[in-house]
């Protein structure tokens, strides 16, 4: 009766010599509980998909990552959200992109899921939906941290924001319950100064969050665009199911294929018998395990 769960909060140029010692205190201790939220569910015998949604939700209030409060912002100035949620029991899922007045958007994300007959919803319809189902709302004001604004506005003129970008990160959970069935869920705040509605691969099913309990569960962090063209979470589930490959052979692998496109970033993933792993091309990744044997890892550096 093992379970096992594992999170990220993103991967990018976390270095001891980029953050200081209180940002890499309150990251560490934002994944810590968000592993409490999730453990405590599948220590109870809880389902996979609530307890990652339990842990994202965590990450999500806290502004050390690129999600829900202090989010990453949008060229106009606005905080815009996406999230996703999947069941490995039955490939179930839910999506939003570019919503702006939820706190959680991976719970909204599973009301689409759960209380809709669509997969992803964006936008202004998306908030409609928020408010239909009871979401818990939040205001701009909530959303955005001065610091967030700051980032922008240096961005806009001509400081390179991108590069504090790689400091921060989306968040997203896998997990493994007692029943032997797996869920993922990513959260994020996209890039500083994104343009156009632009959307990343955090939300799309397939490409930055996959969940098959015949393979496993993956939550991606890193280049959107890179990660969207390789289809990451469902390459790695597609060779472990069909080739035979083991997850984190085939983690490596996908993550090369992205690298050698020009792309950067992270995986999380657990399998149907609990394993748990990561693997990241990055100098660093918020990340984060435990599982029912009490191992218990919190990590941000790669000489972790």
């Amino acid at each position: 009766m093992t379970w096992t769960l594992v999170l990220h909060g993103g991967a990018g140029k976390m270095t001891r010599d980029s953050i200081t010692p209180a940002q890499a205190e309150g990251a560490r201790a934002g994944l810590g509980r968000a592993l409490d939220a999730g453990a405590a569910i599948l220590a109870d015998g809880g389902a996979a998909l609530d307890a990652v949604e339990a842990a994202v939700r965590v990450l999500e209030d806290d502004p050390h990552f690129n999600a829900g409060r202090g989010a990453a912002l949008t060229r106009a100035g606005v905080a815009e959200l996406d999230a996703a949620i999947m069941d490995g029991r039955d490939r179930a899922a839910g999506a939003v992109a570019g919503v702006t007045a939820t706190r959680h958007p991976v719970s909204l994300a599973r009301a689409v899921m759960g209380h809709s007959p669509h997969v992803l919803l964006s936008g202004a319809g998306a908030e409609t939906f928020a408010r239909e189902q009871g979401c818990e709302p939040a205001t701009q004001d909530w959303l955005i941290l001065p610091e967030r604004r700051a980032q922008l506005e240096e961005m806009l003129g001509g400081g390179g924001a991108f590069d504090v970008d790689m400091k921060y990160g989306t968040v997203g959970a896998v997990a493994r319950d007692t029943a032997g069935h797996v869920a993922a869920a990513t959260s994020t705040g996209g890039v500083t100064g994104k343009n156009w509605g632009r959307i990343g691969d955090s939300p799309l099913i397939g490409s930055g969050t996959y969940a098959d309990d015949r393979a496993g569960a993956v939550s991606c962090t890193g280049s959107g665009e890179f990660f969207i063209r390789v289809n990451v979470a469902h390459e790695i589930c597609a060779r472990a199911r069909l080739a035979g490959e083991s997850l984190e052979v085939a983690a490596q692998a996908v993550l090369a294929e992205v690298a050698a496109l020009g792309g950067t970033g992270g995986v999380i993933v657990t399998g149907p018998s609990g394993k748990a792993l990561w693997h990241f091309t990055t100098p660093g990744m918020y990340r984060a395990r435990l599982g029912s044997n009490g191992e218990r890892e919190v990590a941000i550096f790669g000489d972790d």
